[in-house]
């Protein structure tokens, strides 16, 4: 046995120096060590001790819970301090390894569960059935998302699932969507599906569900019919290739324009190839008469009315462009094929384009870790879209891997990097203190309208204000990133109206306590913020800034915003729990409204 006795300047003077000393500082071996000390400490009515034994083990460090704390506001839409402290006992690689196998949430299913019982309770009330006409409304599938996002286990599938609808974009609002719950659920259950899937089959189940079809407009095309001045409807064939795909010029890997001879962009498609790929998507209609609609057969044009939006749709030969199809590249897709094999030969064509892997790559990035992404961090992300190691291109689950555990987004220098960070979307701001708070629901249930939120922040899932999202992923505001040649997307977002408005929330959330409110009739729509466990903390300012620190700002509060907060908090008058409150309330809601909890790094 090893009896050690070291002043603690020396310990300080090893741990910053980097040595490697596993048997000495916070390493696996240190069981057979016994370390003397004039005295450890415990404050009265404190349950924690400061003991010489923690000197060594490593306990009480900060470094290893912030790392994950910061990690899950990568890879998960917020997460408490139970799931922060497993991401510190089983280490960031099982994490997402288990993750990987877990069970994923079914959103249609949380809505036909909530939609029953509201359905139900409405009938009790002496209500008429007729009024509901089997179709859950766009304040429905909201219940069914925040219920979705509170209550599930598969943190990473829904945060890239996230991610996805933010980039494979449609939308209920201002769209024939609004009423059609069913279909945006089942279409977000798509990007969960496949969200550790392969982007090959997400880009087809995408193209064939009717939700999307409805929504640019690929859902009853027909084939050209010149005779008549018809001819296929070119929507959804140019965002396949701008949004979903290739992008409008040709890429690097790293990301980087390729450039012509005069040092201009080099456009990915042509007109011609617009017109070429809007021919494949001919031919799709209804794949299901909805159970609603009890008469009439299944055929081609029939309207979202009368279909049911959660089935893929299926192809109509005779409406189907029969003839050659000229796609990107010059590609081209025989004659006489089946529809469906003619749509299946062009996104494999589309999804072989050396454009994707950096297209989708720096995408993912910007909304996983940051807003900049060097060149040599998106063609080491896009290599691996290219190849998972196994010669399988696409393979999500080693994308989502190598964004999440780059050194870019997990090394101290590339966190120190002025460059590096992005502004923390509003809803990303929202449910990650959902996620990260104690609730309380007197229903049991959490669900949320989010129309309000939506309204402060001109933002909330599925409600884009188009298919170019809420954001551009270029987007430049002016001043200093302009000048410097960064972009930072969610910015777009904010503005003299939403910075404001944005307190407005915070106050809601925190001074009223209410996190969550639905608008259904009865009692019990609103679920509260529960204080009590942090409440103990703001006895000592210092200890309720640093458990805070952990849960929203990943360690990365500043040295002033610390010294501004510790000041108001202990200068803050008044006694017994209203002083307790007053100093929880108030910490919590200088925190969420400060640069450091908004901006992540």
């Amino acid at each position: 046995m090893r009896y050690i006795y070291l002043p603690l300047y020396l310990l300080l003077s090893l741990s910053a120096s980097g040595q490697d000393v596993p048997n000495y500082l916070g390493g696996s071996s240190f069981d057979q060590i016994v370390v003397t000390t004039s005295s450890d400490y415990q404050r009265d009515g404190w349950a924690e001790m400061a003991s010489g034994m923690k000197t060594i083990s490593g306990e009480g460090l900060d470094a290893p819970v912030m790392e994950a704390s910061r990690f899950l506001a990568q890879a998960a839409l917020g997460a408490d301090m139970d799931e922060i402290q497993k991401v510190q006992e089983m280490g960031i690689d099982a994490w997402v390894e288990e993750q990987f196998v877990m069970e994923p949430s079914s959103y249609i299913g949380i809505l036909e569960d909530l939609f029953s019982d509201i359905y139900d309770a409405y009938l009790a009330e002496g209500g008429d059935s007729k009024d509901f006409r089997c179709r859950p409304k766009w304040y429905h599938t909201n219940y069914a998302w925040w219920e979705m996002v509170v209550t599930g286990e598969d943190l990473l599938r829904q945060r890239i699932a996230l991610a996805l609808s933010e980039i494979l974009v449609i939308s209920k609002e201002k769209s024939d969507l609004e009423n059609y719950g069913y279909a945006v659920a089942s279409y977000y259950d798509v990007l969960i599906k496949h969200a550790f899937g392969n982007y090959k089959d997400l880009l087809l189940d995408v193209t064939l569900h009717p939700a999307m079809g409805n929504y640019l407009s690929h859902l009853n095309n027909p084939k050209a019919n010149p005779e008549e001045f018809v001819f296929p409807d070119e929507n959804y064939g140019r965002e396949f290739m701008q949004l979903f795909s290739v992008g409008i010029h040709e890429l690097n890997q790293d990301g980087t324009l390729k450039t012509d001879g005069n040092g201009e962009p080099i456009p990915t498609y042509s007109d011609a190839d617009i017109a070429g790929i809007s021919a494949v998507f001919t031919g799709l209609g209804a794949g299901k008469i909805s159970d609603c609609w009890e008469d009439g057969a299944l055929k081609f044009g029939l309207g979202i009315r009368k279909i049911d939006m959660t089935v893929p749709m299926i192809m109509y030969p005779e409406y189907h462009e029969a003839g050659v199809k000229k796609i990107i590249g010059g590609y081209e897709i025989a004659a006489g094929q089946d529809g469906i094999q003619d749509i299946q030969a062009a996104i494999t064509h589309v999804f072989n384009h050396p454009n994707v892997g950096p297209f989708l790559a720096k995408r993912l990035i910007q909304q996983l870790v940051k807003s900049n992404p060097t060149p040599a961090y998106v063609r080491r992300v896009a290599e691996v879209f290219a190849d998972n190691g196994n010669g399988i291109r696409g393979d999500m689950q080693a994308i989502i891997k190598a964004i999440l555990l780059d050194d870019e987004a997990r090394s101290c220098a590339a966190l120190q990097d002025e460059r590096s960070g992005k502004l923390r979307s509003p809803i990303l701001r929202y449910t990650h203190l959902v996620r990260a708070m104690d609730k309380f629901s007197p229903s049991g249930k959490y669900w949320n309208t989010g129309n309000d939120f939506l309204e402060a922040t001109h933002q909330h899932p599925l409600h884009a204000p188009s298919v170019f999202n809420f954001y551009q992923p270029g987007f430049q505001p002016n001043g200093a990133l302009m000048e410097v040649e960064l972009v930072a997307p969610e910015f777009q977002l904010l503005n003299s109206v939403t910075g404001i408005t944005y307190f407005d929330v915070v106050n809601k959330w925190i001074m009223k306590e209410e996190l969550l409110r639905h608008r259904e009739t009865g009692s019990n729509r609103e679920v509260y913020l529960d204080i009590y466990n942090l409440m103990g903390g703001a006895r000592d300012p210092e200890v309720l800034i640093n458990e805070l620190d952990i849960l929203l700002t990943h360690g990365q509060l500043s040295e002033d915003a610390r010294a501004i907060l510790r000041e108001e908090l202990w200068n803050y008058e008044g006694r017994g729990i209203d002083l307790l409150v007053d100093r929880t309330h108030l910490a919590l809601y200088f925190l969420l409204i400060s640069p450091d909890y908004t901006i992540f790094k």
